[in-house]
């Protein structure tokens, strides 16, 4: 425990004076990560995450567990501490103690000296088995086999400023970097697979590979499963093509505009640009025709999106050998563009749990680094769909959701978010309205007692939470 010394100030502001000064009895202000460590317990997330790591220690010397510094870490990025130096003082914190299975009074977890070579102590095989977790973690998490999986694939960039291992300068960012890639499911909104690319690599590099081993244990798992994949023009390269059509997988993948598909496109455009410049209203319309790459063996299936408005004139195109993108191409491509909440996922990744904060120094460090702020990420998702509470889904005029386009379906997406928000929260939503408050912890021979403030204002949110993730885990244990 942490000894802090005597003090007392006084603040004048009030009108009568404002003592502050510290007590010994035990407080935390991270105490609604305790519902999240319920259902963690629950779906066993971090314990399979343990079991897929190698502990070479000499056991009998051991002091801090596996399980106790993999839960310090992962519900540490949680609840905002991205960084191994946060637990020199979170080592001591009653919640932290709680959830890494230590009593109050037992000796402090572990800190970032310790943290730091267990990072740095892990190897490969333990890596690989960490690849198969997620997976395995992803296919449990399917209460009924899935008809379709829709696998979106994403880079984002991980800015270093140390001489972390494999860092190189990236000349579109212009910065040293890794490049991270991960693939998410639309279904469920969780990482499925990650990697950690060197700083110059092509967002494509390996993702062939990786979408074919993933695949396989899909189909192992849900052998009838339809399989959609979708992906951005960094990922459009003629392998991904070859392998998508090789496995049988239906997908969209972004295609950059070359002067061919300008020149086909151009008479759409002129008259989205008189339609515009007629009525002033924005004009969206799309076309599609078959076109061969000089680098592709034969013709694939092409649409090309044609915009014009007020800021000016916009084109795009996709890949994509959907059955549907034959028929009705708009709706096609609004459906690769519903990719763009899977990029979410990757911001609230990246910036919402930090993943970019890689600054170990061995590259292996830094993966298993990556890791686990997948981890927290997955088990912040799907506590999420466990608490969701979201509004009916909207149906027009009989057409299947899929199907609806353009201002109806941003609408919808609008309203689950206002009716839902810790169903459709951010991670920094979660810290504001569940894991950022302040509790008084007494330790007693029977029972833990956790008290929070009557008039904290999302105190309803603690006990909604509370209450589902009990009806979810069902333990026998006393609330009252």
């Amino acid at each position: 425990m942490i000894v802090q010394s005597v003090w007392q100030k006084s603040f004048g502001f009030f009108g009568k004076p404002v003592v502050v000064q510290p007590t010994e009895v035990q407080l935390s202000g991270d105490a609604g990560l305790l519902p999240i460590r319920q259902f963690d317990e629950a779906i066993g997330l971090t314990e399979g995450f343990v079991a897929a790591l190698t502990d070479l220690r000499y056991q009998p010397s051991v002091v801090h567990s596996l399980p106790e510094m993999v839960r310090s870490r992962i519900y540490g990025i949680l609840a905002d501490y991205p960084d191994q130096n946060d637990h020199d003082v979170l080592r001591s914190d009653p919640v932290f103690k709680l959830i890494a299975g230590r009593s109050l009074d037992d000796l402090d977890l572990a800190s970032q000296p310790t943290l730091s070579r267990f990072e740095n102590a892990i190897d490969v095989p333990s890596l690989r088995r960490l690849q198969d977790v997620f997976i395995d973690q992803f296919i449990d998490s399917f209460e009924t086999p899935p008809t379709q999986i829709t696998l979106d694939i994403d880079p984002f960039d991980d800015p270093t400023h140390g001489q972390q291992q494999l860092t190189f300068f990236h000349g579109y960012y212009r910065q040293y970097q890794y490049l991270p890639r991960v693939i998410t499911c639309a279904e469920n909104d969780t990482v499925v697979m990650a990697c950690l690319l060197h700083g110059t690599a092509h967002a494509a590099l390996g993702a062939d590979d990786d979408v074919e081993y993933l695949v396989g244990r899909l189909r192992e798992a849900f052998p009838r499963v339809r399989i959609v994949l979708r992906a951005d023009s960094g990922l459009g390269i003629p392998r991904m093509y070859e392998t998508c059509e090789r496995l049988e997988i239906e997908f969209t993948i972004g295609i950059g505009m070359n002067s061919t598909l300008k020149t086909w496109s151009d008479s759409l455009l002129s008259v989205c640009v008189e339609e515009f410049e007629r009525t002033g209203e924005a004009q969206r319309k799309f076309c599609a025709f078959w076109y061969k790459a000089g680098s592709w063996p034969a013709q694939r299936w092409v649409i090309v999106k044609c915009e014009a408005n007020a800021q000016g004139t916009n084109r795009r195109a996709v890949v994509s050998n959907r059955p549907g993108a034959f028929v009705l191409p708009d709706a096609a491509y609004d459906a690769y563009a519903d990719r763009g909440e899977s990029e979410n996922r990757n911001k609230e990744l990246k910036c919402g749990l930090q993943s970019d904060r890689l600054s170990d120094h061995r590259y292996m460090a830094n993966l298993f680094r990556l890791y686990m702020h997948a981890a927290a990420h997955n088990l912040l998702v799907r506590l999420r769909h466990v608490v969701a509470d979201p509004p009916q889904e909207f149906t027009i005029a009989e057409i299947p959701a899929e199907a609806v386009t353009g201002r109806a379906r941003r609408g919808h997406h609008n309203r689950r978010r206002e009716r839902d928000p810790l169903g459709e929260g951010h991670p920094c939503t979660w810290r504001t309205r569940l894991i950022k408050v302040a509790a008084r912890i007494t330790e007693r021979a029977r029972r833990v007692l956790v008290e929070l403030s009557g008039s904290w204002p999302y105190l309803e949110h603690y006990r909604r939470v509370s209450e589902q993730v009990l009806a979810f885990s069902a333990p026998e244990c006393d609330s009252s």
